[in-house]
């Protein structure tokens, strides 16, 4: 009973902590990003790179300038891997192999951070500072600037103008991510989370062995892992690792700092509906409504079969406490695990391979449902808002009326947009899953080369991290092979940039329109009708495309 009210309080203090910060944080990131005076670092930065700060982008220059920058950032830090022996603080650490260099070049720069590579034993101090953690600003900023420019695209008419990409980017670092980040690692200093240039330091134990002890600047760049919902760690064991997480409260702050940009948003989007006169405040609370009812169902869901204590040991622990720190436990580990699925991180403090079929199949679900609960900086509420779209487009196929969403109509153009956008991840998800389990070396990558369902569950669960750029895993599968690397690699790839170029080309088409005057007719947006619509679409649509595959994975496993 006492560990069922304190995960209970520790629900309502993060709760209670998003309240706290909702209207002033998501007022904030929407005066950044309308128009203003710029910072003298933000000018600075502009020359630097020869940006000219005041002309507006087209939406297909806007794209292309979001594809440049993006293939550019993973050169640059796969150069960074490929010679790190020859860098400054390298601790020793010798070049990534090609394969595993592309791996996490395109995972860091796609906000994914999958590693199948211990971080303790791979990457230098420079590496994990200078490619790693500024990768974990600018992707965050990538993805706050499309779910801005979509927010554009609803609320202008009649141009072909969705700003100024270089802006949005250098403004969300510099205003919003830098900031939040700074504080935060004071936090986590404070939290005990280490923070050092110390190379790996080797101690002799009290049985007369030794033990290797890695330092490094860890606050920092845990930090910026939490907020810009990246969640790759320097050590293998994430925020398990008790250099990371040392803590119950400073696991639980860091809870709180994943979901903080993901919830704010939605303030920041009614804010900028209502200053353009096109929407209200309502508008961003019914988007938030509609997440916050998925992520309470999968809380809910996850702890109580984790708590369900099936089997001798799990019942002589009173939960199925394998795969779980004591100084978190059951409940502070599935809040954890369902909030890092819910949004784009992949940061853990528990081994989700080790949780019960059903347990780990909701954290999978988590990822399918297209991480909008809240999902991940920027990416959460553009996947909410298409399908918001979609949902319109569905309510006025059932009673005969032209879809409307915010004025702006949703014909033929923008639905084939809005399907490509829902179908990217399922065909990436089950196409590369159904590779990989056809290949004679996969099994011998699984956990005790199981190919019963746990196995399945295992590659199932590596492609629907990779492809919705989460970067979790079921630690079971031994990823770090060629085929692997390369595979997940390409997921992560099409997986982040295929939906940003159907939702930058409807945003496009959305801003070239005039909107459409409200009538009679014309389904509200913002009411609870609309948000249940909105639930039951996310849902159903998940369930229609991924149903077969869980059904032979974590479904199949819970039921034996």
């Amino acid at each position: 009973m006492s560990d069922t009210v304190a995960g209970l309080l520790q629900i309502a203090l993060l709760f209670s902590a998003l309240a706290a910060v909702y209207v002033p944080l998501g007022d904030h990131m929407a005066r950044v990003f309308s128009p203003g005076r710029h910072l003298r670092l933000e000018r600075a930065v502009y020359r630097l790179c020869g940006v000219d700060a005041g002309t507006e982008m087209r939406g297909p220059v806007y794209l292309r300038a979001v594809l440049a920058f993006s293939l550019l950032s993973i050169l640059l830090l796969y150069a960074l891997q490929r010679v790190q022996q020859w860098l400054p603080l390298s601790i020793g650490m010798g070049p990534v192999d090609p394969d595993q260099a592309w791996n996490t070049a395109v995972s860091f720069a796609a906000n994914t951070n999958w590693q199948s590579y211990a971080g303790e034993s791979t990457m230098g101090h420079l590496v994990q500072m200078a490619g790693l953690a500024v990768q974990n600003f600018v992707s965050a900023a990538v993805g706050l600037s499309v779910a801005i420019a979509l927010v554009r695209g609803l609320v202008r008419r009649r141009t072909d103008r969705l700003g100024n990409f270089w802006v949005d980017l250098t403004r969300g670092v510099v205003r919003i991510l830098l900031p939040l980040s700074a504080v935060a690692a004071v936090v986590l200093l404070a939290g005990g989370v280490i923070q050092n240039f110390a190379p790996h330091t080797e101690y002799a134990t009290v049985a007369g062995g030794a033990q290797t002890i890695p330092g490094g600047p860890i606050a920092s760049q845990e930090a910026i892992k939490e907020i810009g919902t990246n969640g790759g760690g320097p050590f293998n064991a994430n925020s398990a690792h008790p250099f990371e997480g040392p803590t119950a409260w400073v696991s639980l702050f860091q809870v709180f700092l994943i979901l903080l940009i993901p919830v704010c948003l939605t303030r920041t989007y009614g804010t900028l509906l209502a200053r353009a006169g096109v929407g209200s405040h309502r508008h961003g609370l019914a988007v938030l409504a509609a997440m916050g009812a998925i992520f309470t169902l999968s809380l809910a869901g996850t702890t109580a079969a984790e708590l369900s204590a099936h089997g001798s040991a799990a019942q002589a622990a009173g939960a199925a406490a394998e795969g779980k720190e004591v100084r978190f436990g059951t409940w502070l580990s599935t809040l954890f695990a369902t909030a890092t699925t819910g949004t784009s991180t992949g940061s853990v403090n528990s081994a989700h391979d080790s949780y019960t079929p059903f347990g780990g199949g909701l954290a999978m679900v988590n990822m399918l449902l297209g991480e909008v609960t809240p999902g991940g900086v920027g990416s959460g509420l553009y996947g909410m808002l298409v399908l918001a779209m979609l949902a319109v487009f569905l309510g006025g196929l059932m009673i005969g009326r032209t879809p409307e969403y915010l004025g702006k109509r949703i014909g033929p153009r923008e639905i084939k947009l809005i399907a490509l956008f829902v179908l990217t991840t399922p065909a990436l998800v089950l196409i590369g899953g159904g590779i990989a389990m056809s290949l004679p070396s996969t099994p011998e990558a699984m956990s005790n080369a199981d190919v019963r369902p746990h196995g399945l569950s295992e590659v199932l669960y590596a492609f629907a991290s990779a492809a919705n750029n989460n970067g979790s895993a079921f630690g079971g599968l031994g990823a770090d092979t060629s085929f692997f690397n390369t595979a997940l690699g390409l997921a992560i790839t099409l997986g982040r940039y295929l939906p940003m170029v159907f939702v930058l080309l409807l945003a496009t088409s959305l801003a070239a329109q005039q909107p459409a005057p409200a009538t009679a007719g014309t389904l509200p947006t913002h009411t609870p009708l609309f948000v249940t619509m909105l639930v039951a679409t996310t849902l159903i649509i998940t369930g229609l495309t991924f149903f077969p595959a869980l059904a032979l994975g974590p479904i199949a496993e819970g039921l034996n």
